[in-house]
């Protein structure tokens, strides 16, 4: 139906996360009939990404500096270091501008099923960087799912020999949350996480 170069095109599309064959087909479409708009631009952006952009080795952020911009800011709070499990966990809480201390993206969690093991995360770095003086405080923001918590154990035990206090992000009800709409494992964290008014 179509040339090798569009099926290459609609083949690297669907790979993308939210994106299968039929959405990457249109995806391609919109792409094409709008050359000079988006596709030369995004093309652009995308070499230009693939050429500047690198893993910062301080923290695992993606940056066009190493160290990345929030590992070399001044302002920021080096005592506070956020364990995340993705770049894009990094970015929603930025995104937020409600922490002002520094990072750490451990690049996946713990799971046996994927045979991702201790050894295959960023855990040593970040035991490294709490030894260091200045860290008083390690804030653990792994997601709330099996794999993320087994994650935030692991980690836990492997800080214990460190002088850094060790904390977790709160769980339970979100705002604007419903309780009739919460899951019993939100509604049973909340209750336990409760605090004086």
């Amino acid at each position: 139906m179509t040339g090798p170069e569009i099926e290459t095109l609609i083949q690297l599309l669907a790979k993308l996360p939210g994106l299968g064959p039929r959405s990457a087909r249109r995806a391609a479409l919109d792409l094409l009939k709008k050359r000079e708009t988006l596709l030369k631009p995004l093309a652009e952006a995308l070499d230009l990404a693939a050429e500047r952009i690198v893993t910062c080795t301080t923290c695992g952020n993606l940056d066009t500096i190493d160290p990345c911009s929030i590992c070399a800011g001044a302002k920021r709070d080096v005592s506070q270091i956020c364990v995340v499990e993705e770049v894009a966990d990094l970015w929603a809480i930025e995104r937020s501008a409600a922490f002002r201390g520094r990072y750490h993206v451990l690049g996946g969690v713990l799971s046996a099923l994927d045979g991702v093991g201790p050894e295959d995360l960023s855990i040593a770095r970040l035991v490294e960087r709490a030894s260091a003086s200045e860290v008083k405080e390690i804030i653990l923001a792994m997601n709330a799912t099996v794999e993320g918590q087994t994650t935030a154990h692991y980690v836990t035990d492997r800080l214990a020999g460190t002088q850094v206090q060790v904390t977790r992000l709160a769980h339970g009800v979100p705002v604007g949350g419903e309780l009739d709409y919460l899951d019993d494992g939100t509604l049973t964290a909340a209750l336990r996480a409760r605090r004086s008014v």
